[in-house]
């Protein structure tokens, strides 16, 4: 069974595990581990979940799923079978997670300055990655509607904090991307200074999906957000995006990419943060991406 776990985080199909597990024991959905941040904060990861699940000795299915994989609340890792890892990542489908389906998605409002956002209690993900990633694609691609995201060849295009409201319920927050060399000076945003404003103090960000390009080999700006955000104990999930490309028909499979971001990460990492596959053009990871959101989601609304 291990080894068809370890062959299955790489398995590009789709499946539908749509199915709802009862409710089990509960603990922080985030299984972040940041090995310089030791204190566990509201954002931090499974720390009463580990502590009351953790047996006396593991065994090495156990010691993968701890390790490598995205335990949910409510889910046992020696309870876990292949089945339950969503294919083309390591997230396992989890008690919490339920109607994944998106009916219904208005533009709520545009927003200068963190503080300017809407003051309601829907819970949110933020989308976040460098300005060529393919994150207005992926967010119409996630809600199955053209031009719900502003989409534009010139990196930079998204200057503002942008709120979606999904199923009258939750959001979809479209931010600013990083390390856009060619905007102009005057449209450049201090993005440290954002991220204090925004990440920091935001109660109802569930997690960040921070969006990196799979058809290209790690960037140090991604590994540095990254890192910036496990510091700050703020929830996150790594999605690959342009999972059916190799540039120019060179260079290494996504595939290939992904598993030397994730070794990068390691280093900084006790256990993975989830992670994820997905393409825009070909649908890969839509759907299991939005049951991972829903688990994250319904958990945050049950704590």
């Amino acid at each position: 069974m291990l080894l068809t776990m370890r062959s299955r985080l790489f398995n590009p199909q789709l499946s539908s595990l749509c199915h709802s597990l009862p409710h089990s024991h509960k603990s922080h959905p985030s299984l972040l581990a940041f090995s310089a941040s030791i204190s566990q904060g509201p954002n931090s990861l499974h720390a009463s979940a580990a502590k009351a699940q953790r047996p006396v000795a593991l065994s090495e299915a156990a010691r993968f799923v701890r390790t490598v994989l995205f335990l949910p609340p409510g889910v046992n890792p020696d309870d876990v079978t292949d089945d339950m890892i969503l294919p083309g990542s390591n997230i396992v489908l989890g008690p919490y997670a339920g109607d994944a389906k998106i009916k219904d998605v208005d533009f709520v409002k545009s927003s200068n300055r963190p503080k300017d956002c809407p003051k309601d209690d829907r819970p949110e993900f933020a989308m976040l990655g460098r300005s060529n990633v393919g994150k207005s694609s992926l967010i119409n691609f996630l809600v199955r509607k053209k031009e719900v995201a502003l989409t534009s060849k010139k990196p930079g295009k998204t200057q503002l904090i942008n709120h979606f409201l999904v199923n009258k319920s939750w959001y979809i927050v479209d931010l600013p991307g990083y390390g856009f060399a060619n905007a102009p000076e005057s449209a450049r945003m201090d993005w440290s200074s954002f991220t204090k404003g925004y990440f920091l103090n935001r109660e109802t960000l569930v997690s960040v999906l921070l969006l990196i390009d799979g058809s290209v080999p790690p960037q140090k700006i991604d590994l540095d957000c990254a890192n910036w955000l496990g510091r700050n104990n703020i929830s996150m999930t790594f999605v690959f995006t342009k999972c059916d490309k190799m540039k120019g028909g060179k260079g290494r499979r996504p595939d290939e990419n992904i598993r030397n971001f994730l070794e990068l990460i390691k280093e900084n990492y006790r256990q993975h943060p989830p992670w994820i596959m997905t393409s825009s053009v070909t649908g890969l990871g839509r759907d299991e991406l939005l049951l991972h959101m829903s688990q994250l989601r319904n958990y945050w609304n049950n704590e």
